[in-house]
C-alpha cells in the first residue's frame, strides 16, 4: 500500500474545496493531470476513478488521496457524490509498502491512499466548515489550518483510533483472564488451560499478559493461589495438604517451597502467626 507522510508543522495550503453530485448516471470524472494533492470523500454512491495505472472504485465512507502530477480519470460511469480537496504542501514524502504499525512523531502525519473511515461524518462537518470559512471570510491562513486539522483527522481516525482499539480489546482480555484466575485460583489452573479457554496459542498469551502485568501468567497464577492460601489457612482448620490437593498442588512439598517462596514463612508458621483469630457466629 502507498503511504503519503506530510510534515505539519506549518499548515499545508488549501487549494480549493467543493462537493460534487454527479449529474446524471452516465458521468464519468474527467481526465487530468493534478497539479497538486486532491482528497476525495465518498458521501453516496462509488466513484471509479483512475490514478496512472492504478483504479479504485470509492464507496460511501472511504477517502481517497492522488499526488501532485498523477493521470486521473474516470474508467467507469459514476452515479454518485463526493467531497474533493486540492492542497499544497511544503513537506512530503511517499512511502512505498510501509509496515501498518505506525510511530507517532510529533509535526508528522503519515495517511494511506486510500482507506475507510471511521467517522466520515466528521470529516464531512469538518469540510463544511472550510466550505463556510472561504464564503464568509476568504481568509487564507484559516483556510490553510482548517484544511491541515481535515488531513490530521483522518491520521487519527486511521491510526489513534485503531491503535486505542486495539488497546481496548488487550486491556479487555487482560482484565478477563485476571477475573477468571481469581475465580478459579482454588482449580489446577495452567497456562495451556486458560489459552485453550480464551482461544489463543499458550506462548501468544503469555507474552500479552506479562507485557500488561509486569510478571509471567505462571507467576501470577501463583501468586493468586497464593493468597486462596493464606485465607484457607487462616479462616478454616483444613490440614496443609488437604489446602495443597485443594490449590492443585502436586504433594505439600511443592505448595510449601511456593508459599515460602512468596511469603518468606512457612504455610504452618503462617497459620501459626493467626492463632488467636476470632470466630463471631452471631
Amino acid at each position: 500500500m502507498v503511504f503519503y507522510q506530510f510534515s505539519v508543522d506549518v499548515p499545508v495550503v488549501m487549494d480549493m474545496t467543493g462537493k460534487f453530485v454527479s449529474p446524471s448516471p452516465e458521468w464519468k470524472h474527467m481526465n487530468r493531470v493534478l497539479m497538486d494533492y486532491e482528497l476525495f470523500i465518498q458521501t453516496r454512491g462509488t466513484m471509479y476513478i483512475s490514478c496512472g495505472t492504478e483504479s479504485f472504485a470509492l464507496k460511501e465512507g472511504e477517502f481517497l488521496i492522488m499526488p501532485p502530477r498523477s493521470q486521473q480519470f474516470g474508467y467507469q460511469e459514476s452515479d454518485c457524490s463526493f467531497y474533493w480537496l486540492h492542497f499544497s504542501t511544503h513537506g512530503h514524502e511517499t512511502i512505498h509498502d510501509a509496515a501498518l504499525e505506525h510511530v507517532y512523531e510529533p509535526g508528522i502525519i503519515v495517511l494511506p491512499q486510500t482507506g475507510k473511515l471511521r467517522s466520515p461524518e466528521k470529516l464531512i462537518v469538518m469540510l463544511k466548515q472550510l466550505q463556510d470559512s472561504i464564503r464568509s471570510y476568504r481568509e487564507q491562513t484559516l483556510n490553510n489550518y482548517l484544511t491541515t486539522s481535515i488531513l490530521c483527522e483522518i491520521y487519527n481516525q486511521m491510526f489513534f483510533a485503531q491503535n486505542q482499539s486495539r488497546k481496548l480489546l488487550k486491556q479487555q482480555l487482560y482484565n478477563d483472564i485476571v477475573d477468571y484466575i481469581k475465580w478459579n485460583r482454588q482449580e489446577n489452573i495452567r497456562v495451556t488451560q486458560l489459552a485453550k479457554h480464551f482461544g489463543y496459542n499458550a506462548k501468544h498469551l503469555s507474552s500479552l499478559f506479562s507485557s500488561m502485568a509486569g510478571v509471567s501468567l505462571k507467576q501470577f497464577i501463583v501468586q493468586e493461589k497464593m493468597e486462596a492460601a493464606k485465607f484457607l489457612l487462616t479462616d478454616t482448620n483444613q490440614k496443609i495438604n488437604e489446602i495443597s490437593m485443594q490449590l492443585g498442588f502436586p504433594d505439600s512439598h511443592s505448595f510449601t517451597k511456593s508459599f515460602k517462596k512468596i511469603t518468606s514463612l512457612t504455610p504452618t508458621d503462617y497459620r501459626n502467626a493467626y492463632a488467636n483469630r476470632l470466630l463471631y457466629y452471631k
